[in-house]
């Protein structure tokens, strides 16, 4: 049931995103389509996969930081498996995992 709601969600979620796009809707009703369409759930992110997506996004530690809004020292200590991002910065860094950094600049 989880994957076909997924499905879904996504087709809605694109089908809105080509309606944005011709101007059709408005910026205000694509943040609802973006707000409504997000993962209730957000995966807990493991040191090797934090790393793996900032090395995906072909983007430094300090860099990566800005964009998530912690310190470079708090990327270091995900990545070693230190500390463990939560709350905003989990979401931020799962948009920016599933749609890249443009959705969370």
């Amino acid at each position: 049931m989880t994957q076909r709601k997924s499905r879904i969600l996504q087709n809605v979620h694109e089908g809105a995103k080509d309606l944005y796009d011709l101007g059709i809707i408005t910026i205000e009703d694509m943040r609802e389509f973006d707000a409504l369409c997000l993962p209730a759930t957000v995966p807990d992110y493991t040191a090797e996969e934090i790393k793996a997506i900032r090395e995906r996004l072909k983007i430094s530690q300090p860099v990566f930081a800005a964009y998530i809004g912690v310190t470079k020292n708090t990327v270091v200590g995900w990545e070693q498996g230190v500390k463990r991002p939560a709350g905003s910065a989990r979401r931020l860094i799962h948009l920016a995992d599933r749609k890249g950094l443009e959705a969370i600049a």
